[in-house]
């Protein structure tokens, strides 16, 4: 017996949540796009949507289900998040043999500009960095000015440097971090950043095993993403920072200030974990982009 499109649909979802194990954050977004689309489906083909209407879709009506969407205001990345549930969702049918259809595999995906990393200046850098480090409470301003310096000097991600653990101080003169997609990279240490842990840890109130989180919460509990990035919101307020000034801003200013003073590309690359050349180039870009503003500010032919 054929089975409706929404009993599909639920299917689809409980496959992605045991076997492929995504987040609930992602089945939500995932199963949101899906319904969406079968509604769309059901008043653009008039009727019940079920296994046989899915067979016999066409790309015509999948891109039709964009145009609507589009015109209701869903933007390029919404676009390719509900064209990724979509193929999810025909590839499930395909694998279990109950359908299969390349109408989603047709449609392109559109291209999503990406912009361009927007780096604090090294005064702006240095500044965070100094304010960070005059919280009234001793400790914790050890530690804000110990993780922006980490940040900052060795290009971290947030959550990379929030993976450190007590047994990793004192750190020595580089550092092996795990990065994505599980792939390692040294990373060189600066006096300014060890000074700064090993102050920050000399510091620390609460006792810990080796493989207890370095960087902490007031309470003693592993400190988050989202303390690091409302410690940055307040520096913003306190410093007239760009709202772009943010903890992942640091690891763009380790990068950029790298190159203009004449780290090589290749380097730099490797000292950020990027897997591609062309994800470290965009700094470059950042680099041309100020000069060029410079030379016509300053051009006497302008």
């Amino acid at each position: 017996m054929a089975r409706s499109a929404e009993e599909l649909r639920k299917d689809w979802l409980a496959s992605l949540a045991h076997e492929r194990r995504f987040s609930p954050h992602t089945l939500r977004a995932y199963g949101d796009d899906l319904a969406r689309f079968l509604g769309f489906l059901q008043g653009h083909l008039g009727g019940a949507v079920g296994e046989r209407a899915l067979a016999k879709l066409a790309p015509a009506d999948i891109r039709a289900f964009i145009t609507v969407r589009r015109a209701q205001g869903l933007g390029a990345k919404g676009v390719q998040r509900a064209l990724a549930a979509i193929r999810s969702f025909f590839r499930h049918l395909a694998r279990e043999d109950i359908l299969d259809s390349a109408a989603a595999r047709s449609v392109r995906t559109p291209r999503i500009r990406k912009g361009l990393p927007r780096p604090l200046s090294e005064v702006d850098a240095q500044r965070a960095i100094d304010v960070a480090g005059e919280n009234g409470i001793d400790w914790i301003a050890a530690r804000d000015a110990a993780l922006l310096t980490l940040l900052y000097g060795a290009g971290l991600r947030i959550s990379e440097a929030l993976g450190l653990r007590r047994g990793d101080v004192p750190l020595g003169a580089s550092i092996t971090i795990l990065g994505k997609g599980r792939k390692e990279r040294v990373v060189p240490v600066l006096d300014a950043v060890h000074d700064a842990i090993a102050r920050y840890a000399d510091k620390i109130p609460f006792t810990g095993a080796k493989d207890a989180p370095l960087f902490l919460s007031r309470r003693g509990n592993a400190m988050s993403a989202r303390e690091a990035q409302l410690l940055m919101q307040r520096l913003r307020g306190a410093l007239g920072l760009s709202d772009r000034a943010t903890p992942h801003a640091l690891r763009h200013s380790f990068a950029t200030h790298l190159l203009q003073h004449g780290g090589d590309l290749r380097s730099v690359q490797e000292l950020l974990g990027h897997a591609s050349l062309s994800t470290t180039q965009t700094y470059t870009e950042i680099d041309t982009r100020q000069l060029a503003k410079v030379y016509a500010k300053a051009h006497p032919r302008q």
